[in-house]
This record gives structure tokens, sequence and C-alpha cells, in this order.
């Protein structure tokens, strides 16, 4: 057997991918490794979202090779987003490197691997989507965390100017609905317990068959009568998606989360057009208030894009002004970093100074919301879905239905249940609480 270590940057719909590329390799006889100074094959599941992720790869390709500078070469391959920008100029770069695959060539990598040849490269960045999911619905998902991802929709249309998702991940393709429940039905098979539905625009999900067209509420509405799901999830969203039908979900469902991500990037109008939103202020408003009018237990989290060209005082007090009226409990703020290939890449950045001191005024806020949120929990009971024994500490972790990471006292036993936890203490990102009644002894 040969071994396969895959490490894995960014989203969530890359941890999915390195899971399902992992059961494709297991055909040509690859085992997973959690030693990453001994393994066959080595692959880095990259991201281009962030500031300098293109070096970080370089960066870590280096490590890689210095580790095996007296051992057998790895094959060493680079795939992601990274790998769909930048394709064969990785191998003029660092030719430790022998192969190159794009996120929608991932059908692929198994007879690339297995015709790879000592210092000849191979690069796969064509957009496949239809032929990728063709390929892994063909293959069985071994996952059996107790919190699963599942991946029902890629690539975008929206083209914000600020985005490569549109140029890495290719257009908006929805998988198919039975596809997706049968994958579903086999991850709770396997011990499944959580769903997370994935897509780069999730509530975009839109298949059609014959007459029939199934949306993202479809999908909920299905995935609630299966009995042994007791948690339903979705992410990432954008705001032109939530559909009247998709907000009744939070009516009628009582497995999808009351918890909702959904991105903003900025509280002005003016910059939401520079940044090519489609959508504004008012119209996020309105979906946030549809949603507290049908269940006022819904809490949000966003993201915010700061110091975006073009941005003034004004336009940056907008944003804390939306803040302060949602107060969101839990999101992420990045100072705006140019993306070669996108619109905003050619616009004129505002002062370094100026963006890094509005970051520092929003995380300030950001996170005294979600401290404040975490506090209304102590001493109080929350349920929460326990997920595992923590590595190398006897104690359990699992999320309540905010997604607050809850660390327990407990009996390794609860693995797997919903259990109602008391919160004796908390912390900004994390709860922390014991089991009433409960043998606190973890059995290892």
């Amino acid at each position: 057997m040969k071994k396969l270590f895959i490490k894995t940057f960014g989203c969530q719909m890359n941890i999915y991918d390195s899971n399902r590329i992992y059961d494709s390799l297991k055909g040509i006889d690859f085992v997973k490794t959690s030693n990453q100074n001994d393994a066959d094959c080595y692959i880095l599941n990259t991201c281009h979202i962030r500031d300098k992720a293109k070096e970080k790869v370089y960066h870590e390709v280096g490590r890689i090779k210095k580790n095996y500078e007296n051992k057998k070469k790895p094959i060493m391959v680079i795939a992601g987003c990274v790998a769909q920008a930048e394709n064969e100029e990785m191998f003029k770069r660092e030719p430790f490197i022998d192969i190159v695959i794009g996120p929608q060539s991932y059908h692929k990598i198994k007879d690339v691997i297995l015709k790879h040849e000592k210092n000849k490269k191979k690069e796969e960045t064509e957009i496949d989507t239809i032929d990728k999911f063709i390929h892994f619905d063909n293959i069985k998902n071994n996952s059996n965390k107790i919190s699963s991802f599942l991946t029902i929709q890629e690539g975008c249309d929206k083209f914000c100017h600020y985005c490569v998702v549109p140029f890495t991940r290719g257009p908006e393709y929805s998988r198919s609905f039975y596809k997706i429940i049968d994958e579903a039905t086999q991850l709770i098979s396997n011990g499944v317990k959580e769903i997370t539905l994935l897509g780069q625009n999730v509530n975009a999900y839109c298949y059609r068959e014959n007459s029939k067209e199934f949306r993202l509420s479809n999908l909920i509405n299905e995935l609630e009568k299966i009995p042994d799901l007791k948690r339903i999830r979705y992410t990432t969203s954008h705001p032109l998606d939530m559909t009247e039908d998709l907000i009744d979900c939070y009516k009628s469902s009582k497995k999808l989360m009351p918890f909702v991500h959904l991105p903003i990037q900025s509280g002005s109008n003016k910059i939401l057009k520079l940044m090519n939103r489609k959508h504004t202020v008012e119209q996020f408003i309105d979906v946030y208030e549809k949603l507290m009018r049908i269940n006022n237990d819904i809490k949000f989290s966003s993201d915010f894009i700061i110091g975006y060209p073009g941005e003034t005082n004004d336009d940056f007090e907008e944003t804390i002004s939306l803040v302060k009226k949602i107060k969101f409990i839990n999101s992420f703020s990045f100072i705006f970093s140019p993306r070669p290939g996108t619109k905003a890449a050619d616009y004129n950045l505002i002062n370094t100074n100026v963006s890094k001191e509005r970051l520092k005024v929003i995380q300030r806020l950001l996170f005294s919301y979600q401290l404040e949120t975490n506090k209304l929990f102590k001493n109080c009971k929350v349920e929460v879905l326990i997920e595992n024994k923590m590595k190398d500490q006897n104690k359990l972790f699992g999320r309540n239905k905010y997604l607050n990471s809850v660390i327990i006292d407990g009996n390794e036993n609860q693995i797997g249940k919903l259990v109602e936890v008391i919160i004796n203490n908390f912390n900004q990102n994390t709860l922390f609480g014991r089991i009433p009644n409960c043998d606190t002894k973890v059995y290892n």
C-alpha cells in the first residue's frame, strides 16, 4: 500500500474535496497517513481567497522538499484554487512539483497519478464540473465524522470585482437532487448526524430534471425526513438568493439550525456597487427582517472586506452602523487585498494604515458581540451535538445550534448524541460546560 498525505487549506469545500480525493485514490491502493514526512504522495489542496496564498504554497513546498532531502521523493501534487490560477507557471518556479490539478479536474487525479513518471510534469486545469460530479457520484463517500460536509453546488456567476472564484471554480453548476440525497443517505449510514450543504453560492442551488425544479429548500425538506439525521446547515449564501421558499424553511424545519451566515462585505451601497455585489444594504436588511419575523431565535454571521478601494470614513461608518443594527455573533473581517485577474486588482488602494485602523475598530466591535452572546449562555442548559474526543485531552468537543464550539466534561459514550450541557464558563470563541448526571470519566 502507498501512503498518501493531504494538507488542506481554506474553505469547507476544500475539506470535502480532500476527503473525496482520498476516496478516489483508495482505488489505486493509497492509504491515508498522518505522518507527512513519510508519504509516497503529498497533496496540497490550496485556497486562493486570502492574501499571499500563492507564496504560502511555495513556502510549504520548500519545507516539504527540505524534509525529503535524504528520502525518496514523493509525488508532489498541488491541487485546488492556487493550482487553477497558476497552472504551468508552478512547474517553472518550483521543479519539485510533479502535478498541478485544479478543483474541477479531480475526477482525473487517479489516472494522472497512475501515469506519473519521474521528471514528467502534468497539469490538469480544465473546468469540467459535470464529469467531476459524475465521477464522484459513483464512489462511496466514506466520511464518518459526526458532522460532515456535502457539496451540492459549485462555481459562481456573480463576478464580484474582488473575487477569483468564477475563474478558479467556473460557472455555477448544481448537482443532481437525487445524487445528493443518495450521498446524504450514505453519510448517515456511516454514522453522520449533522450535514452542512456546501456551495460557493449554496442558496443559488437549482437543479432541473424534466419539468421539475429543485432548490435548496427542497433539499432541506427532503433531508428533514431522514430520522437519524439530527441537524442541517448550509454555507455560503448570497443575499440575492435568499428566496421566500428558503426563508420559509426556518419556520417549518425542525432540523435546520437557526444560524445564518450571510456575507455582505460592506454596509455602504456605494462600496457594494464598486464591488459589483448586485444587492443593496436595504435588500440585505429586508432578508434579515423577514427571517427574524419567522423565527426570532435566528442569529447571523457575515463577512466584511475593510479598506476596499474607494472606501471613505463615511462608507466605513455605514458598515459600523449595520454591524450595530444586526449584532452579528461571529463574523470574518479582512483588509482588501487584490487578486490578479480580478477587476479590483487594477483599483487604487487606500492608505494601509487607515485600513489597519478600520479593521481594528470593526473587529473590536464584532468581537464584543461575540463575547456578549457567549456570556448569555453561562449557567444555562444548551443542546450540543457531541462530535469527538479532543486530542490529548479528557474532554469532549461539540457545537451548539449557533455553531459555537463547546468543550465538555462528559463520557465518551455521548459522542454522536444531542445532549443538554450546562455552560459554566466561556471566552470569545468557546463555551465550556458539563453534562449533568454523567460520569465525567472519558474512556480510551
